[in-house]
């Protein structure tokens, strides 16, 4: 960022060419966040959060976003066009910016090389799902106490399972080659230990990150979701769908959540008590729901902090 760099030491075409990669971040967000339906007023909110007494100002969240009903969210390019555009220079590999996680870069660059997805769109997923020490470093051995999410991709059980059944994937190739797989391609029953602890081994969370990402953005494409081709409307994007599963995300980004589904997903995120208030203050679970999610999205997956 220009912030945090001495712009006079550097050459004339090196400043011009970090003054337009900076530029070129900050209209992507914004491209990304009038897509969703909301505009500069949304972005400064959530560039500089309140909290309140409880933790964030839901009350400010619902009432940014309640007039704005669902159907006109959006979704990214596919991942082969997306590393050919030249607004996503910052997707280029060895183009990583992790600073206390900067061993976890090759891993990102491999895992994008081999699936399309920009790997500042993978660090800003990683970033936003893994829990972090005071470094900012990234917790491998992440747990969230309300699910069986965990390791850097916070994975449920499930979904786990499931990824390591599909053919092609990271997750399939490695258990197969560990005899995890019968011959029909589904888990043996003594494996299954061995294949959840699997999520938290930092390589296998990030190839099953790309892997999943991959997937779902191309899901969300055949469904007729529009897209965008920028690394942040990629990393959003998947990030919803990593977030959601590709199911509540197809109906989060066009029809909307139930009022039901979206209270149940509010309150596994936030906690009953907090989920309440924020439905309260909402007038229904489906905007409140809507508010927090897109809050975080736009404060936390941010990929040009990794170019």
């Amino acid at each position: 960022m220009i912030e945090s760099l001495d712009a006079n030491r550097l050459s004339p075409a090196k400043r011009a060419e970090l003054i337009h990669r900076t530029a070129m971040a900050d209209v992507q967000q914004r491209l990304w966040q009038a897509a969703l339906g909301h505009g500069d007023d949304f972005s400064s909110q959530y560039d500089s959060p309140r909290p309140a007494a409880g933790g964030m100002d839901f009350a400010s969240m619902v009432a940014l976003v309640s007039a704005n009903r669902p159907g006109s969210d959006v979704r990214p390019q596919p991942r082969a066009a997306v590393m050919t555009q030249p607004v996503a220079a910052v997707a280029q590999t060895g183009s990583l910016n992790l600073g206390a996680n900067a061993d976890r870069a090759g891993t990102l660059e491999a895992a994008a090389q081999r699936t399309g997805v920009p790997e500042t769109a993978l660090a800003a997923i990683v970033d936003a799902e893994a829990a972090k020490d005071s470094s900012g470093r990234w917790n491998t051995y992440s747990r969230n106490p309300r699910s069986s999410a965990a390791g850097l991709g916070q994975f449920l059980s499930g979904t786990w399972q499931d990824m390591a059944r599909q053919p092609g994937t990271w997750l399939n190739k490695t258990a197969a080659a560990r005899g995890w797989l019968d011959a029909s391609g589904n888990i043996r029953s003594a494996a299954r230990s061995d294949l959840l602890r699997l999520r938290y081994d930092p390589d296998a969370s990030i190839q099953t990150i790309a892997d999943y990402a991959s997937r779902n953005l191309d899901l969300l494409e055949r469904k007729g979701v529009t897209v965008g081709s920028d690394a942040t409307s990629v990393a959003r994007t998947a990030y919803i769908a990593h977030h959601l599963g590709p199911g509540d995300a197809i109906r989060f980004l066009t029809t909307g959540l139930s009022d039901e589904r979206a209270a149940t997903l509010l309150a596994a995120q936030i906690g009953s008590s907090k989920a309440r208030q924020a439905i309260a203050a909402a007038g229904d679970a489906s905007v409140a729901h809507r508010a927090w999610l897109r809050g975080y999205v736009a404060n936390s997956v941010q990929p040009q902090r990794y170019a």
